[in-house]
């Protein structure tokens, strides 16, 4: 199935072709006047340059004066063998579309509401034929249906026609389309968009990404860089002072040659002040008697962290370098990229 793109927004056409793997590019005097355009023929002239195709307007009361607005068009420089003329469906239309087709030129009828409409176009040799959707939908009317039997009427009748899935306002109709088997699909940017979203989609390449980021990635270079030191001669007040501008729960006690002493929690705090009370408070922090610390090497995966973390069911591991300590590993930092 064809896949297009239906916009006049620059912008939007930009980032949409930048895919690589869009077939086209409609648009509508309708979509220009809403962006704002006055130069049209320029306009056309640089999507022209932008798209593989372009599907166009060619507008007039008879089928010549659709003609020579065509051939005018096409004197603009465009590529006769990537333009699509766009005609209304009606019986001059369909004469400007025969004429059209026997110059070997593309057309798309399009404005179509019901199965005679479209007959009409596939029996005038259309190249495209366009139901539109949404608005046939906004009117009550089973648009679905319609698109169905010009489907069924092209692979019945052999007619060298593609039908067109046009006016397309969500991801339902993307869906829609592919089961009735169209040829050839027109989608706004914003609903091209959201065609890949999917929360389960999502949570699996977050998890891949976390994963392979544990398997990957060492210790030191997801540290946040910050080193939370205080000497074994600081008060427990102030050490907690420091506790908090660090930002961690933790804080690595070292000795005046900066070997280490042990490391201070925020729970030994809590354990401590239910203990003595307030009075812990002016105590020296290198006074107090501290456990092995739960530490890593910084040259360590994250995955060894992750281990130590579950089997710990701590939050802050000590980073250390050849049994220096250089830093603090949290427990976020393992999912933080």
């Amino acid at each position: 199935m064809e896949l297009y793109l239906d916009s006049a927004n620059l912008r939007e056409i930009e980032e949409g072709f930048k895919l690589g793997f869009l077939d086209g590019l409609t648009t509508t005097p309708t979509f220009m006047q809403k962006e704002g355009i006055t130069d049209i023929d320029g306009t056309i002239v640089k999507l022209s340059k932008i798209v593989p195709v372009l599907q166009i307007e060619a507008l007039g009361n008879t089928a010549e004066e659709v003609v020579k607005e065509a051939d005018r068009q096409l004197a603009l420089g465009l590529d006769p063998t990537k333009t699509v003329f766009k005609i209304p469906v009606s019986l001059e239309g369909l004469r400007a579309c025969k004429m059209l087709r026997n110059k070997g030129l593309l057309v798309n009828v399009h404005l179509v509401y019901t199965l005679q409409q479209a007959y009409m176009a596939m029996q005038a040799g259309a190249s495209y034929v366009c139901p539109l959707v949404g608005r046939l939908q906004d009117q009550g009317h089973d648009a679905l249906t319609l698109v169905k039997q010009c489907v069924d009427a092209v692979n019945h009748y052999g007619y060298n026609t593609k039908i067109m899935f046009s006016s397309v306002r969500h991801s339902e109709h993307v869906r829609n389309a592919i089961n009735i088997g169209v040829h050839t699909i027109t989608v706004p940017l914003k609903v091209l968009k959201a065609l890949t979203d999917n929360n389960l989609t999502t949570m699996g390449t977050e998890q891949f990404i976390r994963d392979t980021r544990l398997m990957t990635v060492q210790v030191r270079d997801a540290m946040n860089g910050i080193n939370p030191l205080v000497g074994a001669t600081t008060n427990v007040k102030d050490a907690i002072i420091k506790m908090t501008e660090y930002g961690f729960g933790a804080i690595t006690v070292v000795h005046t040659d900066g070997s280490l002493k042990g490391v201070f929690t925020d729970g030994d705090l809590r354990r401590l002040l239910q203990k003595d009370g307030e009075g812990i408070l002016t105590k020296t922090i290198g006074d107090l008697e501290y456990k092995a610390p739960i530490s890593i090497e910084a040259g360590s995966l994250l995955n060894d962290a992750a281990v130590i973390f579950k089997k710990s069911s701590v939050d802050t591991i000590l980073v250390t370098d050849n049994g220096k300590p250089v830093g603090m590993l949290d427990i976020q930092d393992l999912n933080e990229g």
